[in-house]
Parts: C-alpha cells; sequence; structure tokens
C-alpha cells in the first residue's frame, strides 16, 4: 500500500513558505522541518498540531546548517559533527511531539544531505544508526546508499517517489535549489506509472527503474496543493487504509 508524504514546516519567523493546512487532507505522512533548513519553534508546534488535527503522521525532516541556503548545497561535515546535528534537530520535533502525545513515525534527510546520503555509504551509516536508535524507518531512494546501507545496519527502509522532480539516467534525483510549477495531471500519470509499473522517464528520454512506497510532494512547489490533490485523486485504489493516525477529520466529509 502507498502514502502520501509532505516536506512542511518550512517557513522562518513572519515568513511563511506555503499552504500547510490546505495540503494536510491530501497525505498521510508529514516530513516536517526541524529548524537547519527552515522553520523555528512556533512554526515547528503548529506544523504538528495542524498534522494531529488531520490526523497526518510526522516525521524528522532534518538537514545541513544551511538556513540562507535552504539546506540545499552541500558542505563538508565529519561524521561525529553530523551525527551530532542531526539528533539535535531530532530532539527539537521529538519535543513537540511528545508534548502533543504523537509519536516519532520517521526520518528523512532533506535537501542536499539526501543526495549525500545517497551516494556516500560512512553519511548513510550515520543516519541509519540513529534511525536505529529511534526505531523508526528512513525514508529514501531505492537502488542506492539509502537502501544498502540503511539495511546492512538494521534500519528500516521506505522508497520514496517524486512527484514534482525529474530523474537522471541513474534513477538519481536532480536537485534544483527552487521548484517550479508541474502539471498536476502529469504529475499524477507519472505517480502511477512509478506505483504500478516501477518506472519512471528520465531526462534522457528513457525509462528508469524506481520504487515508490511513500509519494512526495513539495510544499514548496508553486501548485504543491492541486498537485497533491490530484495524485491523492490518481492513487486511492493503493492508498493505505490505515496510514492515517485517528483524528478529528476525515476526507470524505470535507
Amino acid at each position: 500500500m502507498i502514502n502520501i508524504n509532505s516536506d512542511m514546516g518550512e517557513g522562518f519567523g513572519i515568513y511563511k513558505l506555503s499552504d500547510d493546512e490546505a495540503l494536510m487532507p491530501f497525505i498521510t505522512e508529514a516530513n516536517v522541518a526541524c529548524g537547519f533548513h527552515a522553520s523555528d519553534p512556533n512554526h515547528m508546534k503548529r506544523t504538528v498540531e495542524l498534522a494531529k488535527q488531520y490526523g497526518v503522521k510526522v516525521g524528522a525532516h532534518f538537514s545541513l546548517p544551511d538556513l540562507q541556503g535552504f539546506g540545499r548545497r552541500k558542505m563538508q561535515l565529519s561524521q561525529a559533527e553530523l551525527h551530532n546535528i542531526i539528533v539535535y534537530q531530532i530532539g527539537a520535533l521529538k519535543g513537540f511531539l511528545d508534548m502533543l502525545g504523537m509519536p516519532l513515525n520517521h526520518l528523512k534527510p532533506h535537501g542536499a544531505l539526501y543526495g549525500m546520503a545517497a551516494s556516500d555509504p560512512e553519511i548513510a551509516e550515520t543516519i541509519a544508526l540513529i534511525a536505529k536508535h529511534y526505531q523508526v524507518p528512513v525514508f529514501g531512494l531505492s537502488g542506492t546508499c539509502h537502501e544498502t546501507i540503511y539495511q546492512a545496519h538494521g534500519a528500516g527502509f521506505v522508497p520514496e517517489f517524486f512527484a514534482d522532480l525529474d530523474y537522471d539516467q541513474d534513477g538519481h534525483l536532480v536537485i534544483t535549489q527552487t521548484h517550479d510549477a508541474t502539471d498536476p495531471q502529469y504529475a499524477a500519470q507519472r505517480v502511477l506509472k512509478a506505483v504500478e509499473h516501477g518506472k519512471v522517464t528520465a531526462t534522457h528520454g528513457a525509462d528508469v527503474p524506481v520504487v515508490a512506497q511513500t509519494i512526495c510532494v513539495h510544499s514548496d512547489t508553486p501548485n504543491a496543493v492541486d498537485i497533491a490533490r490530484a495524485v491523492n485523486e490518481a492513487l486511492q485504489p493503493h492508498l493505505d487504509p490505515s496510514a492515517r493516525q485517528p483524528g478529528t477529520f476525515n476526507l470524505n466529509n470535507a
């Protein structure tokens, strides 16, 4: 069965990047920013509250310490420093989750760190050991260090497909500094192809294999709500019926 996730809580201070509440009805998992690429205590708390209201599960979306670059620039850090940076961010989010009686559902590296962990076994190992400690799975790309290293170290792995990003000829993401608007129906068709056939058309025009257990719609894509709605509708036969946490919201009654 399939889930739909989105990166959320990515405002800062008086600035708001996306309409997280409008997205909540169409997703089952929220990757909440933990303060190093975006967010702050107020945004984090509000995002967790929204997730609880809509019955959406919450995971930690941790990053390299790069507020100005939105976590989408590579950095060189020791594994010890990276370990502590990640634990620090998870701890911040977990404080709000604990106060609202919500479990930590998963981990997901953000931006440049996501790409670095896909190709660097040491970085992936650091993340895997942290995930094993918290006993939650990590979202990542199949066929990369995300899958091989996380599993080798006893961490759960959830293969993720991106509705609004391109893939290169090796099946790796084309990560950009900003996200352009994506046609919702085109995104939904790509998602269905990934889920039902395990393929996506890459930038060089040929299909490459992918595995999709959770689908990501980025909240900072300009038309993210329309994309999430279209993807949700297309995936109705495949969505996990037990995905939502018990809550007050029911999409059928909206």
